[in-house]
């Protein structure tokens, strides 16, 4: 299994996707242990001293002015981690779990924390042993860190609270002795170092962003699929119109059709009908889904940056022996990020339903009804348009940005806040209903150019077809769609639609 060696620095967003999903194991980099130790020994310097330090020798939030006794310092840390741990709702999932783990251990590793290395290394074990912190998904405003989850997260560290364990769900203290673990006793500032930062919103909205943008290339291959089952046109997609409008992302999806159209035979045997334009969910496919890439491509920027941010409060300066407090905390970059990536990836959803309603209607497509040669008899793809619909409806509804609903929390210190766990969980959400929609798309286009019998279609499209195929039979009559939805979607996930294409194109 690879090593991801962790400094504060380097992480990318596919590296963490991998290590989410248990594909990588994870250490600590050599260049960060004098770092940390730098920064640990000016910690422990202020801690002797009589000299007041948020977050270290003081309250928190608004108790920043109440002074904490020198012998009570490790006390303040674990109660901080008790008293914050209030989060509520369904537990992230372990590749989120573990994503979260990672992402605290990276920010850690940059050496701006004041926590011990030995600290460190007990985290990178969890997660390495695969002893996973139950962490409630709602309680995080996105300001002054995602305090909730990652106390949940420190809590396992320091024997409270419960983790997964071998698939079992147990008390941290157990799931630690069975992975050969003690517990950390935390030491001043540690506390507040564990749960000050965007890790949780990181830890969602990364592989989230990651999905989306793979969720461009289905999007195109879908909508490829569509305009040669319903015989559309390509010259919408020709280099010159997109010449002349430079967008990135539309130069970027118009080049991608012409590639998934490329040796058409359906295109020559209809280049001389009557038809004049396309509907727009066919002819401007490049300025949606192109708008689309755009907007993926800066959360994925947003979230590659914030992946290695030095993200505590207060931050440790070891060479200039300065701990200050500062705002990093704050998930606004990010909330705003993951509030774009659901717009952006619902309207690859909104112009996909679009299309498999020029599927699945005789009237606009000049296949059978609802794509079933036997229909009343057979319903074929009625509901699953409905189906599509709903989930873009409800992801419009989730398009509602997140990072403009701040609500003042402890007593009015935190005054302004981001929302962004809620950025994030919305646009995980939105993320999936896109997938689904999409699977529909698929099976639907599938469907129809079965009915164009002895044309091929473009390499691209041939190549998608042939591998959904492989796996989903033609629907001759009717079976449970829910089936065939579920199966290309993992097909969808599992690379294997996107791979066979890529192979064709190449």
């Amino acid at each position: 299994m690879d090593l991801v060696l962790l400094d504060g620095d380097t992480l990318e967003l596919a590296q963490l996707e991998r290590i989410a999903n248990g594909h990588c194991r994870v250490g600590l980099a050599p260049s960060s242990m004098d770092r940390l130790r730098k920064a640990r020994a000016l910690v422990d310097e202020i801690a002797a001293g009589d000299k007041a330090a948020y977050g270290i020798n003081t309250g928190f939030g608004t108790l920043a002015e109440v002074r904490i006794a020198k012998g009570d310092l490790k006390q303040l840390q674990r109660n901080l981690i008790l008293s914050h741990a209030a989060g509520v709702g369904e537990p992230l999932p372990p590749m989120e779990t573990r994503a979260l783990m990672t992402l605290r251990a990276n920010v850690l590793a940059k050496g701006h924390s004041g926590v011990r290395p030995s600290t460190v290394e007990t985290l990178l074990e969890l997660i390495n042993r695969n002893v996973l912190p139950v962490v409630p998904s709602r309680g995080s405003v996105g300001a002054s860190g995602d305090l909730a989850p990652l106390a949940h997260l420190a809590l396992t560290l320091i024997g409270e609270g419960e983790a997964l364990f071998e698939g079992q769900r147990m008390p941290s203290r157990m799931a630690l002795e069975k992975a050969g673990l003690a517990p950390v006793v935390l030491e001043a500032k540690e506390g507040l170092a564990l749960i000050n930062g965007t890790q949780a919103i990181g830890s969602v909205g990364g592989p989230a962003v990651q999905r989306a943008g793979r969720l461009l290339e289905i999007a195109d291959i879908a909508g490829a699929m569509t305009v040669e089952a319903l015989m559309g046109s390509h010259k919408p997609f020709i280099p010159q119109i997109h010449e002349v409008r430079p967008q990135p992302g539309q130069i970027a999806c118009a080049a991608n059709l012409r590639r998934l159209l490329a040796d058409s035979e359906i295109v020559e045997a209809h280049k001389n009908c009557a038809k004049v334009q396309d509907p727009y969910s066919l002819r401007c496919m490049p300025q949606v889904h192109g708008a689309a890439r755009d907007g993926v491509r800066f959360a994925r920027e947003a979230l590659a940056i914030e992946i290695n941010c030095g993200t505590d409060n207060p931050l440790v300066f070891a060479d200039e022996g300065l701990i200050v407090s500062g705002g990093n905390f704050h998930g606004q970059p990010v909330s705003q990020a993951l509030d774009v990536l659901a717009i952006a990836v619902t309207q690859l959803a909104a112009i996909s339903e679009r299309r498999v309603e020029q599927l699945v209607n005789p009237a606009l497509s000049g296949l059978p009804p609802f794509l079933t040669e036997n229909s009343g008899l057979n319903s074929g793809f009625m509901i699953a348009q409905v189906t599509a619909a709903a989930l873009v409806a409800e992801s419009r509804v989730l398009c509602h940005p997140a990072c403009v609903d701040s609500i003042p929390s402890s007593a009015g210190r935190e005054d302004h806040v981001s929302m962004g766990m809620g950025a994030a969980l919305k646009a995980r959400q939105v993320v999936e209903h896109v997938r689904s929609v999409l699977a529909i798309e698929l099976l639907a286009s599938a469907q129809a150019l079965d009915m164009r019998k002895g044309l091929r279609p473009g390499v691209g499209v041939a190549a998608a077809h042939e591998v959904i195929r492989s796996e989903i039979p033609h629907m001759d009559n009717d079976r449970e769609l829910h089936l065939d939805i579920a199966a290309v979607s993992r097909m969808i996930d599992d690379g294997r639609i996107l791979a066979a294409v890529e192979a064709a194109t190449a």
